[in-house]
């Protein structure tokens, strides 16, 4: 017994009685088409069980249904997340996904955009591995672009980025609604743009309250533990006193609560901690579990792959949006 054949086009347009591309226009609500004609052409769709498949759709509609994924971030501990939500959402729309690592490289980024455009990708996620704005590759391209996590310099270009000012915030009036008052802040390097948006968030939330950053300063260092102990001996020798303080990362309150500890202080009970980007290896594992400010970063991935999907449909939005964080609280404040 012979396969069956399925349908094609051709055999929509002949039963409903035009041309080919008027049954593809009807079909894809593309042009000009009565709505008579349109109704005629659905109709010997549904009776003929026709189905297009991917290929004949991108040679219908002049796109592939095809995207490019291109991180910068070899650690991945950012980037991956930003990646898993931007693939949520293209599988959500049925698009394949091609994904290329740049590692940082500003040459192996320009040989995979050359590989992704023989592809005919009908447009590009470019993925940061921080949010220190990064040179745009946008003009350069015939395709739409969105850029994840780093935001391109040009602002006219289409840009999402976690909102730490307000992220660093959540930590101060959180701890403000515990009772803290005596706040200090300890973070990482003052070139990460970041480190700087975090340490606005913290001023203005304090100045807010008609408080002061305890130490009188913000103390800006590495991302790392052994900041976070170097650190925690400064702050606790300039005042006895504090209660509180919000770290720029979930490595440096890692190790501030190390140090902390064997210098006698119970965390919460004497000095409540907050860490920053909820990353699951530190955050739960620590003692006590860590508060924390999650970025949302697969939220943001899914959010600036809808906004691609709309910018090949003609409808960019271009500037910076910045994506809210929230607060994950755990015993390191309460």
């Amino acid at each position: 017994m012979a396969p069956q054949r399925h349908a094609t086009i051709t055999d929509v347009a002949t039963r409903a009685g035009v041309s080919i591309a008027t049954a593809s226009k009807a079909l894809n609500g593309r042009g000009q088409v009565r709505a008579e004609t349109r109704e005629r052409v659905f109709r010997a769709a549904e009776e003929l069980s026709f189905r297009p498949n991917a290929l004949a759709r991108g040679l219908l509609s002049g796109q592939t249904r095809t995207v490019g994924l291109l991180t910068g971030d070899s650690v991945g501990r950012f980037g991956i997340p930003v990646l898993l939500g931007a693939e949520d959402a293209f599988g959500a729309g049925e698009m394949a996904v091609l994904l290329c690592d740049a590692r940082g490289d500003a040459i192996r980024e320009q040989h995979h955009v050359r590989t992704l455009l023989t592809r005919r990708v009908d447009g590009l996620i470019v993925v940061g591995e921080s949010t220190d704005p990064r040179p745009s590759i946008s003009r350069d391209l015939p395709i739409p672009v969105v850029y994840a996590y780093a935001p391109s310099e040009d602002p006219a270009d289409v840009s999402f980025v976690p909102d730490d000012v307000d992220g660093a915030a959540q930590a101060v009036r959180h701890l403000l609604t515990l009772g803290r008052r005596r706040i200090a802040h300890v973070t990482g390097p003052t070139h990460y743009q970041a480190a700087r948006e975090r340490a606005a968030g913290v001023a203005a939330a304090l100045e807010e309250a008609g408080l002061s950053l305890s130490g009188g300063q913000v103390m800006y260092g590495a991302w790392s533990q052994r900041w976070g102990r170097q650190a925690a001996d400064v702050i606790l020798r300039a005042d006895p006193e504090i209660d509180a303080v919000v770290c720029g990362s979930d490595q440096i309150a890692a190790g501030l609560m190390e140090t902390a500890r064997e210098r006698g202080r119970r965390v919460p009970e004497d000095l409540a901690v907050v860490g920053y980007d909820n990353w699951e290896v530190l955050s739960t594992e620590t003692r006590p579990p860590l508060t924390t400010v999650d970025m949302n970063l697969e939220a943001l991935g899914r959010t600036a792959a809808q906004h691609l999907f709309a910018a090949i449909d003609g409808r960019a939005t271009p500037g910076v949006h910045r994506m809210p964080c929230r607060l994950v609280i755990r015993d390191s404040t309460v």
